[in-house]
């Protein structure tokens, strides 16, 4: 057909066209050459950074893309299905949990944890800390703040590190003043990633590792291996009576390991007050049970899915609200994994449920374990009778512990995860058959009376603490000795944030 016969009308569609695409190239190929100079475009340091310098907004001057996603960990929004960033009563929700803990600090207070610009705050705030009225009382010792900020390598640096850890809490209440942030994960001179807390070097200096040789890619999951990992106050080394923070790894990571090495130490964080069990209380082994699952297996790191990658006009960065990744999961989970949204959150949960569900079910059998025990006490059992009954307990709760402590562990690893509470209930069970046959041998007919422990009062007052005094102490202790460190604070030049947190 001769293109003389077209209509006008379509002469001028096929122009508009042209000039439309034509346009649409021009725009593409400016943006194209924008990012490219942005990308290109070397940033000017707007302060010098000094070494010890601890006030993440000072840092934030040279970094503000970094300092600006930091400070979106305030946001407390966003609640999975069983971890998230706002704040959650653990004790409310799950009060079975008091018994568990009864004689330790934790069955006064446990919080689910919130974003890193809070690190400070919440470890004021939290029950447990106790209500000291000056810095030689209140039962936790100083070595508890050794992960909430970058005040502590500076504090370390300048006491040396047994003396940072010796004493009690309160004693650095007024030095410990800024939340996680830029120091505590780099080196000031060169911005690289480096370790500021001794004890992860120290672990892996015990197994022949240095961990100077590190590549890029381990570091970004060593910086928060120095605080999201299993650990204990060692009082008998390197300084005897200091409670040293030494990582339990000699004999390796898994539950089994450290279990073996702290029953090498005869080692206890506390006596259960009903059972009398030695018990140990596991931390947060986040590191430990990432390191068994497959996303580690594959060379991932904890910055990949909890860090990830962002683009800024043509400026690639850190996305640095550190946060769940089911909360992102756009630029964490599909990185890697083309299925939809919601499928890969329904992958979670599914593995979430199961783990669960055993979970709650060995928490069942432990604090009837305990209360048995209790019982068999009562009736004047013996030591050597209970031994390995006290034995089982330990070894039960802390499979539990270890499986739940490290909050997203069935995430990172429900393989290993699920073995350790399958474990733990196995334990648990033949213990309570122990149990059993010693309650008969004793004398005792029929059924254990167990307590009504359905709310958080009720299973505090059952283990003998008192509520409203608790709160009421808490209460003088935030409107006393919390302001007087933050006068005191103040007064230090280039350490106290110079925004309100």
């Amino acid at each position: 057909m001769s293109t003389s016969g077209r209509k006008p009308i379509v002469n001028w569609m096929i122009f508009a066209a042209t000039v439309v695409v034509v346009f649409l190239l021009g725009l593409l190929a400016s943006s194209i050459i924008e990012r490219k100079t942005e990308a290109t475009f070397v940033y000017t340091p707007q302060v010098k950074i000094a070494p010890g310098e601890v006030r993440n907004e000072v840092w934030g001057k040279n970094f503000p893309r970094e300092f600006n996603t930091y400070y979106q960990t305030a946001d407390t929004s966003f609640r999975s299905k069983y971890n998230g960033n706002a704040m959650k009563d653990e004790l409310a929700e799950d009060p079975k949990l008091v018994v568990l803990w009864a004689g330790y600090g934790f069955s006064k207070g446990y919080n689910q944890g919130r974003g890193h610009v809070y690190a400070v705050e919440d470890v004021r705030n939290i029950m447990r800390t106790g209500a000291p009225v000056d810095d030689k009382t209140g039962p936790m010792p100083a070595t508890c703040w050794t992960c909430k900020g970058p005040d502590v390598p500076r504090v370390m640096k300048r006491d040396g590190i047994a003396e940072f850890y010796s004493g009690k809490w309160a004693r650095l209440g007024s030095e410990i003043v800024n939340p996680i942030g830029c120091a505590d994960c780099h080196d000031a001179k060169t911005m690289n990633l480096t370790i500021t807390r001794p004890a992860l070097i120290e672990a892996f200096e015990r197994q022949g590792k240095d961990i100077k040789k590190a590549s890029h890619q381990e570091m970004r999951s060593l910086v928060c291996a120095q605080c999201h990992v299993e650990y204990y106050f060692n009082k008998h080394t390197p300084k005897e009576g200091v409670p040293y923070l030494t990582f339990p790894w000699d004999k390796g990571q898994k539950v089994e390991d450290m279990e073996a090495y702290y029953d090498e130490l005869e080692f206890k964080d506390w006596t259960h007050k009903i059972s009398k069990a030695p018990m140990l209380k596991a931390q947060h082994p986040g590191y430990e049970t990432f390191k068994m699952g497959i996303h580690a297996q594959r060379g991932v790191s904890c910055a990949d899915c909890h860090m990830p990658y962002k683009s800024e006009g043509g400026v690639k960065f850190t996305d640095h609200k550190i946060q769940s990744p089911l909360n992102n999961i756009a630029n964490s989970c599909q990185v890697c994994h083309r299925q939809e949204g919601k499928e890969l959150m329904k992958n979670v949960y599914d593995n979430q449920d199961r783990i669960a569900q055993n979970t709650q079910r060995l928490e069942v059998l432990l604090v009837k374990a305990h209360v048995e025990a209790g019982k068999c006490w009562d009736l004047g059992a013996t030591d050597k009778q209970m031994k390995d009954i006290l034995q089982g307990i330990r070894h039960a709760q802390w499979r539990w512990d270890y499986s739940v402590a490290a909050h997203g562990a069935s995430f990172h690893a429900p393989v290993e995860i699920s073995r350790v509470v399958a474990t733990g209930i196995d334990i648990a069970q033949g213990t309570r058959i122990k149990l059993a046959q010693l309650l008969i041998k004793l004398g005792f007919e029929g059924d254990v009376a167990y307590p009504d422990i359905s709310t958080k009062d009720k299973a505090q007052r059952y283990i003998g603490l008192d509520p409203e005094k608790m709160q009421q102490d808490k209460e003088n202790f935030k409107q006393t000795l919390i302001p007087q460190w933050l006068e005191q604070a103040k007064k230090r030049e280039n350490t106290y944030p110079s925004v309100d947190l």
